[in-house]
């Protein structure tokens, strides 16, 4: 169970430092405050950095189950161990914004408002008021990007000891481009723990977040196998 362990670990973190940062000291509803867009941006890309030196030689450090699915139609991990993977993510991202939800809740006058507690989501009266269009393409675009650097940093012809924080820096220029779109996912179960809290159009709007994700995610290993891997 230590693999599993390890990926509900990595993502409660990833879930509790990012969305924290930006419910507690980064953004609200109606735009930027605080630490701002390059804060989340950081926040986001440097748990991972931390959990990828943390729990990488344990699990691999997925902590996302486009990942976790990426890397099983890669042919780099067994079915049973996807599927357990995948299971703590969504445990642990939930989790996450289980302890969020407990300290938000200690600030006066707190209540859950639309896409609270970091949700993602588009159109109007989130951020930028993107379309439905946009979200997709932003969420499975980026997505894509982001496993591109993952299958390469860590292949064996990568840097293994700098794989880490390319990725995490990869997470933080998603974030700068995406978070006006959708609040950035990339990340299913990033997005499934906010939205379980959240109700109301965070959950109306979650199939894109798990859908374009693991789309973006598929062409990438997919491009990896064909193209890069040799």
């Amino acid at each position: 169970m230590k693999k599993p362990l390890a990926e509900l670990v990595g993502t409660f973190s990833l879930v509790l430092f990012g969305c924290g940062a930006a419910t507690i000291s980064g953004i609200s509803s109606t735009g930027p405050a605080g630490i701002g867009l390059l804060g989340i941006s950081f926040a986001f890309g440097l748990a991972v950095v931390v959990m990828a030196y943390a729990i990488g030689p344990i699990s691999g450090c997925h902590i996302n189950p486009a990942i976790t699915i990426s890397m099983l139609v890669a042919g780099k991990i067994k079915t049973g161990d996807a599927v357990s993977y995948i299971i703590a993510q969504f445990i642990g991202a939930t989790l996450g914004v289980g302890v969020l939800y407990l300290i938000k809740d200690g600030a006066p006058g707190f209540t859950l408002g639309e896409w609270a507690l970091g949700s993602n989501g588009w159109g109007p009266g989130y951020l930028g008021a993107y379309n439905t269009t946009a979200a997709f393409i932003t969420e499975a675009v980026m997505t894509f990007l982001f496993l591109t650097v993952i299958f390469n940093t860590t292949s064996r012809f990568g840097n293994g000891t700098m794989a880490g924080l390319a990725i995490g820096l990869t997470l933080v220029l998603i974030h700068l481009v995406a978070i006006p779109v959708t609040g950035t996912s990339v990340n299913p179960a990033r997005s499934f723990g906010p939205a379980i809290f959240a109700g109301g159009l965070a959950m109306k709007q979650l199939w894109l977040f798990i859908v374009a994700p693991i789309v973006g995610g598929v062409v990438a290993a997919l491009v990896h196998k064909s193209v890069f891997e040799n």
